[in-house]
């Protein structure tokens, strides 16, 4: 397992966005590969399962950034090109800044996994002191795109918490 210098006492915020999983139709099974990446790595996990209802999954990010005060937020499913598909546009919504290096990096890594990829319309941003990323639906490739992010999230995290003493520093390499 690769060792992250981790920021003490992060908390992430889970949103799974699945309308066949919100009417318990299967089991949420991205939601919960995120959680396992992110156990040994965070105080605090915070979960939601919303449908794919734009209204929904804004309100969904609007608690775990403004009032569960989460560092990071990801979300899983609705970036793809179905029209029920509105996470980038929720999330979109919410943000103060995007930061598209990170779904330009997830992206460009899932490309060398499939050509599919490149249909992603993922997102990622800031709103206050917290980082939302939008993650693909599939637990395989949320286990990949966590591969990409989380070495550079305790950097991003102190950053946005206001450290910036280790800009520059050796995060991720």
């Amino acid at each position: 397992m690769i060792k992250y210098h981790w920021v003490i006492g992060m908390k992430i915020g889970i949103i799974s966005v699945s309308d066949r999983c919100y009417r318990g139709e299967c089991e949420d099974q991205s939601g919960p590969a995120i959680a396992g990446c992110v156990r040994e790595l965070s105080d605090t996990t915070e979960y939601r399962l919303v449908p794919d209802e734009q209204a929904l999954i804004k309100q969904a990010l609007l608690e775990l950034a403004d009032e569960a005060r989460c560092d990071v937020i990801f979300t899983t499913g609705g970036t793809g090109f179905a029209p029920r598909d509105v996470t980038p546009e929720a999330t979109k919504a919410v943000l103060e800044r995007e930061t598209p290096g990170v779904s330009e990096a997830i992206r460009m890594k899932s490309l060398e996994i499939t050509n599919r990829a490149m249909l992603s319309r993922a997102v990622s941003g800031i709103r206050g002191k917290t980082l939302i990323i939008n993650l693909p639906g599939s637990p395989k490739a949320v286990r990949e795109s966590l591969g990409v992010v989380l070495p550079v999230l305790p950097h991003a995290v102190e950053t946005l918490g206001g450290n910036t003493l280790s800009c520059g520093g050796n995060y991720g390499k």
